[in-house]
């Protein structure tokens, strides 16, 4: 097992300890886990009605049953590049996943110009609007391509109310406006596209897709959404997990086979028949549980049952 008491609360140094290597999904640079998800009954055929007609396709399952994995798989079988990806919280808006203008920054950067220009520089700067512009995820995913971009709008559900709405006409239409290059009558202006340093020229302030993006968005059915708002998606549910299936995952994940009987065994059981109560629990949850309590014992039955309890809290509260 990878349980072992490295810290010991003593405050002695041990330099000579190691740590152990971390378990598969917690090694950095991130490794896409694509080929390691395996799509419940349904869902190719969504994700191909959704491709096909160029619909949002809306998941909705509890957490860690892989819904946003989703959208890496597909990603990485139709070549459609790196996945762009808008967290939704209860503060987000339509705005911020379009694009981001730094007034600020851009005000700031004038009273500097300003000064240059009275000190007598040579070189002092031109005032650029698109230097202080960022495409947000849903601007970028809806820029002129060959190919579709890929879309994850996270937790949608945990949006304001009124942000569903907001993003019905986006939709629909596939274009936007950028308004504060059109009042300054900036015909071309490269902007930085999302997740990196890489520009895009936009004409008029006017973005228009030429491919709708493939657009995933996760749900843990926290709040109801409008009904037009689902009338412009395809839905799926994300099945609850069958001992089965959770096997399946940890075969995949930590290259183990879950025994017929022991430990392990009735932690797998455990988590179904939790999970089939609608306790708030995660897959990840029970992969780590199952990370650290794999290999022989080295902690008696109160420690094993106060590390499972540690690591196999519900999500409902702190």
């Amino acid at each position: 097992m990878t349980w072992s008491p490295y810290y010991r609360g003593d405050g002695v140094e041990r330099r000579e300890t190691r740590l152990p290597d971390p378990p598969p999904w917690r090694t950095f640079p991130r490794e896409s886990s694509a080929g390691l998800f395996e799509p419940p009954e349904g869902l190719i055929a969504a994700v191909n009605a959704a491709l096909a007609l160029r619909r949002p396709l809306l998941i909705t399952g509890s957490p860690g049953t892989g819904k946003s994995t989703v959208i890496e798989q597909v990603a990485a079988e139709l070549a459609l590049g790196p996945v762009l990806r808008w967290h939704v919280t209860s503060r987000s808006t339509l705005g911020d996943a379009l694009y981001h203008y730094d007034a600020l920054g851009r005000i700031h950067a004038h009273r500097l110009q300003q000064e240059r220009v009275r000190a007598g520089a040579a070189d002092a700067g031109t005032d650029d609007i698109a230097a202080f512009m960022t495409l947000g995820p849903l601007g970028t995913a809806l820029l002129p391509s060959d190919r579709p971009r890929a879309l994850l709008i996270d937790e949608i559900d945990k949006a304001d109310l009124d942000l569903p709405g907001d993003l019905l006409d986006v939709l629909e239409r596939g274009e936007f406006r950028i308004e504060e290059l059109r009042r300054e009558g900036q015909e071309l202006a490269h902007l930085r596209m999302s997740g990196g340093e890489a520009t895009y020229p936009v004409h008029g302030g006017h973005v228009q897709c030429t491919e709708f993006p493939f657009i995933v968005m996760t749900s843990n059915g926290e709040q109801e959404l409008p009904a037009p708002f689902l009338r412009r998606c395809l839905r799926y549910t994300m099945p609850h997990p069958t001992p089965e299936l959770v096997r399946e995952v940890v075969r995949r994940h930590l290259r183990l086979d879950v025994p017929a009987s022991g430990t392990l065994a009735d932690l797998v059981d455990d988590f179904v028949r939790r999970v089939a109560d609608r306790e708030p629990l995660a897959i990840d949850q029970l992969l780590s549980t199952i990370h650290l309590l794999d290999g022989p014992a080295a902690m008696d039955a109160s420690e094993r049952s106060a590390l499972i309890g540690l690591l196999m809290k519900n999500l409902s509260g702190a």
